[in-house]
């Protein structure tokens, strides 16, 4: 892996001799943030291949924050791809040169969104070709000396020490890709690339320590896990792989899964995460997905943010999901730094043995006989052959272990007699306890849960007036999804939409709608009286409001 340039796919475990171009930066985890008069934080947009949604995703996140009356700017460092300028309606592309970034010179841009502003990339001044300067010192020193809010750092498809290095050191590191077996498997390239990256820096001084590294790699498959890696060292040097290993909680990337078209492809970011977390051991936090939108091509033809040209599209309220979990893990690190750190080192510390027949499932002890049937039927979709959570991880033998290990667990824990026998040898100590779930839930999704719970604690009262968009935030700030009520409730899909949605016109006959809201409510855990009150009293409203409103 050179540091001077950039290397796409990035090589097998490959590191640089110590005295190289970035050597003199500190490890990842080393710094927290970087930290200046105020709570700058600095989130990286990078991962996977081109044309995956970075660029749209780092624009529209500074648009986010900036509405908030944030302070922002968002650097873009992507010179194979510039053209950030044009997304927030910059007409002609800045010319700055490499010179300017690296003396320190480069000052940002005003953009058309108040509050936002852009350092764009850099360019040759004799050819107009953009180029980066190759060490990540000059980004984090304007960084360092700029005193904003948030740090919007788009990094492009590139996979160089810099970029990695820009990316570990960011508070939050977004990783994108879309529903499609090339994206994916470069997604798993670039997490195994941070760790390369980690590792080559906490080995920089130890030259005998790298050789051996470098003799295992080159030992190994192209796209050997990290966990495959750990085990082959090792058997040469415990210590050398004990240190391997203390690496992993150090990679700690975040998942957003761009233009997303059938149901199917919602299931890819939770899978993708369990995989990542079983086979790579590095934990890939799920952030959400952005829909396939034709809103997202149209206003990038009228030159402007999606946030601001449209703001109701589909694709503009992923967005501003992802925004607001990125919102809530900062808030929950800053709250419980200490509780954070452990709970990746707990992670990253878990043992590659076989799962549970439980685990194999990503079930509780307790689950009932429903919940393993939808749990088998999600398993066997995420590990069937030409799965895309699975390409370039699983060989076909591990993939086939998988499936009748999967195969095994459905048979057994359906069976009264063998799920009780099988209890009784696996957890002989106790066979009551130890019913957690299995699996640690999502990071990302559990601090927005928090973050919401805390909002609607100071927000319902007595006297709260319930909307549709009320009844939304408390749905989600119980990780609840329209889909688990209309199953409970018998009430359409379509109903709860246009109830959460306020829309009159796709409503039936009044005394049906306060009839659902009295059960959404009870589903709730609220007050079915005073929501069907309020709510019924605000579609009143609206309705008196259009048509009182001229026409023509």
């Amino acid at each position: 892996m050179s540091s001077s340039g950039e290397s796409y796919p990035p090589p097998r475990y490959s590191t640089l001799p110590p005295g190289s171009a970035d050597d003199d930066l500190p490890l990842p985890g080393e710094i927290t943030s970087f930290s200046s008069s105020r709570s700058r934080r600095v989130i990286a947009v990078g991962g996977g291949r081109g044309g995956v949604g970075k660029a749209t995703l780092a624009v529209n996140l500074g648009v986010y924050f900036a509405q908030l009356g944030r302070d922002v700017i968002i650097i873009d460092t992507d010179a194979y791809s510039p053209g950030l300028h044009a997304a927030l309606g910059i007409e002609a592309p800045p010319l700055v040169t490499r010179e300017d970034i690296e003396e320190g010179k480069a000052e940002p841009i005003a953009t058309t969104v108040p509050g936002l502003r852009l350092v764009p990339t850099a360019y040759d001044p004799m050819t107009a070709t953009p180029h980066r300067p190759s060490r990540a010192a000059y980004w984090m020193k304007m960084i360092q000396e700029h005193d904003v809010d948030y740090v919007i750092v788009s990094l492009g498809a590139a996979t160089g020490s810099s970029t990695l290095d820009l990316f570990l050191h960011a508070d939050v590191g977004i990783c994108a890709t879309t529903p499609e077996p090339l994206a994916v498997e470069h997604s798993y390239r670039f997490c195994r690339a941070l760790y390369q990256r980690t590792l080559r820096r906490a080995l920089m001084k130890e030259r005998f320590k790298i050789r051996l590294v470098e003799k295992v790699a080159a030992s190994l498959p192209a796209l050997a896990t990290p966990r495959d890696f750990i085990m082959e060292v090792k058997r040469f040097d415990e210590g050398v792989a004990s240190l391997a290993a203390a690496q992993l909680p150090r990679v700690k990337p975040h998942l957003v899964v761009s233009q997303t078209r059938h149901r199917s492809d919602l299931e890819l970011g939770p899978a993708m995460s369990a995989v990542s977390e079983r086979f790579l051991g590095i934990s890939l936090d799920y952030l959400g997905h952005i829909e396939h939108d034709d809103a997202v091509w149209l206003t990038a033809r009228r030159r402007q943010p999606l946030l601001i040209d449209s703001p109701t599209s589909k694709s503009a309220r992923n967005l501003e999901r992802v925004a607001r979990r990125i919102l809530a893990l900062l808030a929950a690190r800053d709250s419980r730094p200490a509780e954070a750190h452990a709970r990746a080192l707990a992670a990253a510390s878990k043992s590659a043995a076989p799962p549970t027949l439980y685990e194999a499932l990503g079930l509780a002890r307790t689950a009932a006989d429903d919940e393993i049937r939808r749990a088998y039927k999600r398993q066997r979709d995420t590990y069937r052959e030409g799965s895309l959570p699975v390409v370039s991880v699983l060989s076909p033998a591990v993939l086939q272990k998988e499936q009748a290990r999967i195969e095994e667990a459905h048979d057994t824990l359906l069976d009264p007699v063998r799920r009780r026998a099988y209890d009784l040898s696996t957890y002989p100590d106790d066979p009551r306890t130890q019913l957690g779930p299995v699996r640690a839930e999502n990071a990302a999704a559990a601090a927005e849960l928090a973050m919401l719970q805390a909002e609607l604690a100071r927000e319902i009262n007595a006297e709260t007036q319930f909307s549709g968009a009320l009844l939304r935030k408390v749905r989600e700030s119980q990780g609840v999804e329209l889909t688990d009520i209309s199953q409970r409730t018998k009430i359409s899909l379509a109903h709860l939409q246009a109830i959460e949605n306020e829309a009159i016109g796709d409503l039936p006959a009044t005394v049906y709608v306060q009839g659902f809201v009295q059960e959404i409510a009870k589903y709730l855990r609220l007050d079915p009286a005073q929501v069907a009150k309020t709510y019924m009293r605000r579609l009143r409203e609206i309705s008196a409001g259009s048509r009182a409103k001229p026409h023509g």
